[in-house]
């Protein structure tokens, strides 16, 4: 099950059309150009940085991962207590407001990332160079410094520029696997001292906040994500990532990060764009999901019990867990950016439980991150927003709406893809889990590839989480279509009939 040459060319001209046919740019102007060709050296953070350089300082990623947003660092405190240190890249002194490339970074808002290619935000010259934490180059960050008590909460955080050095550039599944006891530990990380017993203490302190956090509603979901599989430079395969220790330690500190930065522009007084996901509208749902399983949720939505609804299914079947995270995820909906007005109310992230949440940890790829990096710098120096209310409520509109876009991107090439792995194995029949039911279709998933296809025959009585058997009837690689038909009955997760 392989592509070509040809077929690789054939995904690379759709995902450029599939980038303008949903607003986005895929190439950088000569404007932007220009700009990067007259930059010689990264700019300034705010302020008088600390020298933090002698710390153990990390980068864990992808393996192929060069725009490397955020460093951490371990630092053992008294009772206990540890200092979680999260070094962002400073994108900001290098990318002025309004210049060239900060508005076509503001026209797409985000890295599009489809299964040829990846459209970045900011030119690579900065992404990958001048404004990434690279291992070896001395950089000045943002650093959110978290203090991380024994029964980890979060009882206090600074937040300064600094000089930092990456000592080690990692990856997360090699790292992940040497945590878990499958591999011997990365090159990398062996070839600096002390970097092992660093590593150590930080994935204790994240698995730590990842108790707390579920304890106190946040929502344990194992998805699967498509992964491109390449020999020779030929796409071969589209295979699940899974999640693992490695990517939970980055995830439990970014959100610890981006918590400490919504609370610090709060508590002074200042606007911010948030980063909210509402209670789920088809919450009666999941209600049905859970009592297929013999579980029963309340009647209004409520994150904890979801939450323990979660972690007791994932106890329970591990093997199908994804599955019901999958039905779960699309049920909950999509998160958006907001306005959150300086002693307004706050609308929360009810898949986070957390009242407080920005994104500010990934300013390389998301235009939101470097929108409150400007608004951190300037709350830090004392000086006044750089945007308003009215002027955030628009990029904050503008920005849900491109990552939506750029989501019909991914998965509009992925679906590509997928077509062409599969147009030899038309007539065979998979094992499937219906995903979408809405006005313009019944959309199933399979794993081997990891695809999803429309439902265009017996979809009539079949709802989200279903398990159904399906064949596959046919495909197109230009359009992204994949019809299956639907050929014996099924329970899902919710244990309700597919007939």
């Amino acid at each position: 099950m392989s592509a070509n040459p040809a077929a690789n060319r054939q995904l690379e001209d759709i995902a450029h059309q599939a980038m303008r046919d949903n607003g986005l740019d895929p190439d950088f102007p000569p404007a932007v150009q220009e700009q990067v060709r007259r930059l010689q050296s990264p700019g300034d953070a705010v302020g008088s940085p600390r020298d933090q350089r002698a710390l153990l300082w990390c980068s864990i990623d992808n393996d192929d991962s060069r725009d490397l947003d955020q460093l951490s660092v371990a630092v053992p405190a008294a009772n206990g207590a540890v200092r979680i240190l999260v070094a962002i890249a400073d994108v900001d002194g290098t990318v002025p407001r309004d210049s060239p490339v900060d508005a076509h970074a503001a026209q797409n808002t985000t890295s599009v990332y489809t299964v040829p290619q990846v459209f970045p935000m900011l030119p690579e010259r900065l992404s990958t160079d001048l404004t990434s934490l690279a291992a070896g180059q001395e950089r000045t960050a943002l650093v959110i410094d978290l203090t991380v008590a024994a029964d980890a909460t979060v009882s206090g955080s600074e937040i300064y520029a600094a000089r930092v050095v990456n000592r080690a550039k990692l990856a997360y599944n090699s790292v992940a696997a040497w945590l878990e006891g499958r591999g011997a530990a990365p090159e990398p990380l062996q070839a600096v001292k002390g970097m092992d017993a660093q590593l150590r203490i930080q994935d204790e302190v994240a698995q730590r906040l990842k108790r707390r956090h579920q304890q106190e509603g946040a929502l344990g979901l194992v998805t699967l994500e498509a992964e491109s599989i390449y020999h020779d430079g030929v796409l071969s395969d589209l295979r699940p990532s899974e999640e693992n220790r490695a990517k939970e330690l980055i995830e439990y500190f970014m959100i610890a990060a981006n918590n400490a930065v919504a609370t610090y522009l709060e508590s002074h007084q200042r606007s911010s764009l948030r980063r909210v996901l509402r209670p789920p509208e088809r919450w009666d749902r999941i209600v049905a999901l859970a009592r297929g399983l013999g579980e029963s949720l309340p009647a209004q939505p409520d994150a904890k019990a979801l939450s323990d609804f979660l972690a007791r299914r994932q106890r329970a079947a591990a093997a199908t867990f994804p599955d019901l995270s999958l039905s779960v995820v699309k049920l909950l909906g999509a998160g958006e950016y907001v306005l959150k007005q300086a002693g307004a109310p706050a609308e929360g992230h009810f898949g986070l439980a957390l009242r407080d949440y920005a994104h500010a940890t990934a300013p390389n790829r998301r235009y939101p991150d470097l929108l409150t990096q400007r608004l951190l710098k300037a709350a830090l120096s004392g000086q006044p927003a750089p945007y308003g209310d009215a002027q955030l409520r628009e990029l904050a509109a503008h920005c849900s709406l491109q990552e939506r876009n750029a989501a019909k991107v991914e998965r509009r090439v992925r679906k590509s893809a997928a077509a062409l792995l599969l147009q030899p194995r038309v007539g065979q029949s998979f094992d499937a889990i219906v995903t979408g039911v809405n006005t313009s279709g019944t959309w199933v998933r399979i794993s081997q590839p990891l695809a999803e296809g429309r439902l265009v025959r017996g979809a009539e009585g079949v709802d989200v989480g279903d398990a159904v058997r399906v064949q596959l009837l046919h495909t197109d690689v230009a359009r992204g279509f994949i019809d299956f038909g639907r050929l014996t009955v099924g329970r899902g997760p919710g244990g309700s009939d597919s007939r």
